[in-house]
């Protein structure tokens, strides 16, 4: 424990998880002298250390030294060398680090930040082996590695058989399979993020055949809420929200597009078509509603509508945010860094950011710059009426019965016939004027005629229009390793394609990233550890080959979603213990090498739905407008332009999922920010996970919870007489288990004394029961039923309520 300790307040000093996880690594012996690989273990600490004055940006570079380029690093400088492979000794940076000179010293004491014991050692032993130089893992081409079949019966998958080389090069062993009950919840909370049923389990337990995992898996992954939870993860990357975030953080209309990834997710649509649809929907050949409606993703920015805003400010502000969520999307790049300078630890630079932003240049993003108030624009950007699939059917069956009562009233002569057709067609046509009322606005992208002109703004100064003009293009150095150069005036279209060309390195960088992502998804953290930077302030990949092989089946499977998250469930490795032994705590506490699975906290959305679904209230509607949860009084006080009231919904919409729950962006709902959910400004690829007081008084307090808890309450009591068989049932429903003793004597007292206050407070209990829209059973008795509501609250405040494991 000490040495965990001394690290998290090492890196806490030094500000950087470069050196955190270094220093893990070497601690735990994953590091030693004798298997030094450049991208693991040098990259790191140059870029850490070293690429702030020596690396891309020319603009800060020091003694004209790039420590970034293998060529430059090594030049023969008047007779002396920064790094001598031929006289190591003679290495001039070997000299600066280990120098006692203030004056000599490399970092320089006023940098902030200095060179470990082992970090120098590491050092001098990589040049001392001949300083062996790599391309940047992330956009060196990937290569199919051969299985490392072994002669161990473990492995169930290829992805077992090099999680297992790993784990024995490091002198370890995988944990035990996890339990049969254990196992189910983790796969429909990673799938549909959802708990199964007691009879779901009953049926698995109950299956002992060799498929009984598969056809869970089967199952999950056609049910139409795995698009639910795949979005939600989806809607954080591209920070999907209901208001603009700006100024009034008023609501704009984008709901039909949350649907679409909803729907997307559900068909197994194809990554790359997946993508294209989102960049460039509106650009391609007749373009269906569908995909203009993907063409929303465009929309997703942060805009403001006040009356003085500036127009030239916000295009530079719209441009550089759309850079910056292309890149952390698709590339896990940080391009948005180059905006006022050449990136100071990767190659970009501020042509290719500008390059980039170029494609967005054709968005009309003027509608909203030409007229605004202090409330509401009279303008807004280009939208759409669409329907839902179901509002779709039922359209469509009502013109189809229209057409034949037409017909039927021209087949007869009969006037009382005629009338009664007539009637049925004023029905049927008022049905259809308030199905096409119903019909939500989205926003969609239309490409202007003449994209606006893009140039270089000198240090991101929107002012200063001086820079030169720059075309839409991928950055340079990409170019230069032999991605596809796009023509001189390339469309969002083009750019789509070439983040998903899986012939090229920059369809494989894409392959990475999404890859990376899902993986961290089903086992709680990445292959390469850093969701959010595939550049030089990442972390490589603790098993490139792995990530590469799944990256390139992923590539060769059509961009099938479904089949790569399979492959994940299916292996062994997914379906181990989350228990780790001593051993393992004490070898990897990171549990960067998978011997064991992970264990965390569930999504704020999940713990909503896990309390609605676990009561009865869910209301498992996919697809609709955005839902209102009840919510504090005067939370919105501060919302101006225009002021505004917060109303809950009073009908179903109350129970419906999380992922529908309305996202303002500057006063996120309580219960979601208490949770750690992100209030959706940026690319968000991993949440943090917080543990706070104020997420449990959430649990304990917050109405959903409370109502929830009462609604459970009333389900369980009205199935069992007996308070023993009500408690037991109760864990079954919430747990997916049977309570030991010591749980059912605890929760019994807990109920005893409840009852002996209510008994004697039926004001009170009442008061507690009338929480929420739903009425209580009154046929039930009130001091009892709130009793056991005490009961229901405290299983929902358990660790394992709220948990994955």
């Amino acid at each position: 424990m000490e040495r965990v300790n001394f690290r998290q307040n090492w890196f806490n000093m030094n500000n950087s998880k470069l050196a955190f996880v270094w220093i893990i690594l070497s601690a735990t012996g994953f590091v030693s002298a004798d298997e030094i690989d450049f991208n693991r273990d040098i990259r790191p600490i140059l870029s850490d250390q070293c690429f702030s004055c020596h690396g891309p940006d020319e603009s800060s570079r020091e003694a004209d030294l790039r420590l970034d380029d293998e060529n430059d690093a090594k030049l023969d400088r008047d007779g002396y060398h920064v790094i001598d492979i031929a006289k190591p000794a003679s290495s001039e940076l070997l000299n600066r680090i280990f120098s006692t000179d203030e004056d000599e010293l490399m970092p320089p004491p006023d940098f902030g930040r200095k060179l470990s014991a082992e970090q120098k050692k590491l050092l001098k032993k990589w040049i001392e082996q001949g300083a062996k130089w790599s391309g940047h893992w992330a956009y060196v081409p990937p290569t199919k590695t051969k299985v490392p079949v072994s002669d161990s019966s473990w492995p169930k998958t290829s992805i077992d058989h090099f999680v297992l080389q790993k784990l024995t090069q490091k002198g370890m062993e995988p944990v035990g399979d996890a339990d049969k009950i254990v196992l189910l919840r983790r796969l429909y909370f990673d799938l549909i993020g959802l708990p199964p049923t007691q009879k779901d389990v009953d049926d698995f337990l109950k299956d002992n055949s060799r498929k009984a995992f598969e056809n869970v898996v089967t199952k999950l992954l056609d049910s139409e809420h795995f698009g639910e939870r795949m979005a939600i993860y989806w809607l954080d990357l591209v920070r999907y929200a209901d208001t603009v975030g700006y100024h009034g953080d008023q609501d704009h209309n984008i709901s039909p597009y949350r649907d679409w990834v909803i729907q997307a997710f559900n068909s197994n649509m194809p990554f790359d078509q997946f993508t294209r649809e989102q960049i460039a929907g509106d650009l391609i050949p007749d373009a269906e509603q569908s995909q203009l409606v993907a063409s929303g993703y465009n929309r997703l920015l942060q805009t403001t509508h006040e009356g003085g805003l500036q127009p030239k400010e916000y295009r530079a502000m719209y441009a550089a945010d759309r850079v910056r969520n292309v890149s952390a999307v698709w590339m896990g790049g940080t391009l948005g860094c180059a905006q006022c300078h050449d990136h100071k630890y990767d190659p970009y630079t501020m042509k290719d950011f500008y390059a980039m932003a170029a494609f967005f240049a054709d968005i009309d993003d003027e509608q909203h710059f030409k007229s605004g108030t202090n409330s509401l624009p009279t303008r807004r950007n280009p939208e759409i009426r669409v329907l839902t699939n179901v509002q779709k059917a039922e359209l469509s069956k009502l013109k189809s019965l229209k057409s034949r009562l037409t017909q039927q009233k021209t087949a007869s002569d009969d006037e009382t016939v005629k009338k009664k057709i007539a009637d049925e067609l004023k029905k049927v046509a008022q049905n259809i004027a308030a199905i096409e009322k119903s019909a939500r606005m989205t926003m969609v992208t239309k490409a202007l005629a003449k994209p606006r002109t893009t140039r270089i703004l000198p240090r991101g100064n929107f002012l200063d229009e001086s820079g030169p003009i720059v075309e839409p293009a991928v950055p340079d150095f990409m170019k230069e390793l032999g991605l596809q150069e796009l023509d001189s005036r390339s469309s969002r279209l083009d750019l789509a394609n070439w983040l998903t060309d899986g012939k090229r390195p920059s369809g494989h960088l894409t392959a990475r990233v999404f890859v990376n992502r899902m993986w961290y998804l089903l086992f709680g953290k990445g292959l390469a550890p850093d969701l959010a930077d595939f550049g030089g302030q990442g972390l490589p990949p603790n098993h490139p080959e792995l990530l590469d092989n799944l990256a390139l089946s992923f590539v060769e499977s059509g961009w099938n979603v479904k089949q790569l998250l399979s492959e994940m469930v299916m292996s062994r490795t997914y379906q181990l213990s989350s228990n780790p032994s001593a051993s393992l705590l004490e070898k990897d506490p990171e549990n960067l090498w998978f011997a064991r699975q992970s264990r965390h906290r569930i999504s704020a959305e999940m713990i909503r739905d896990n309390a609605l679904a676990v009561s009865g209230l869910l209301i498992k509607k996919i697809g609709g407008g955005s839902v209102k949860p009840y919510q504090p009084a005067g939370y919105y006080r501060h919302l101006n332009f225009p002021t505004r009231k917060y109303a809950h919904h009073s009908d179903d919409r109350q129970y419906q999922r999380g992922v529908y729950v309305h996202w303002q962006r500057q006063f996120l709902h309580p219960m979601m920010r208490a949770f750690d959910a992100p209030r959706r400004e940026e690319c968000t690829a991993e949440r943090p996970r917080s543990n706070t007081p104020n997420a449990a008084l959430v649990l304990l307090n917050d109405p959903t919870f409370v109502e929830s808890a009462r609604v459970f309450a009333e389900r369980i009591i009205s199935k069992e007489t007996e308070i023993e068989k009500q408690i037991e049932l109760a864990f079954q429903v919430a747990l997916s288990r049977k309570p030991d003793e010591f749980e059912s004597e605890l929760l019994k007292s807990l109920y005893a004394a409840n009852l002996a206050i209510y008994k004697n407070d039926l004001e009170s209990a009442q008061q507690l029961l009338a929480i929420g829209m739903k009425k209580y059973d009154g046929t039930l008795d009130v001091a009892s039923l709130a009793s056991f509501t005490q009961v229901t609250r405290a299983l929902f405040n358990l660790d394992e309520f709220v948990t994955r494991r």
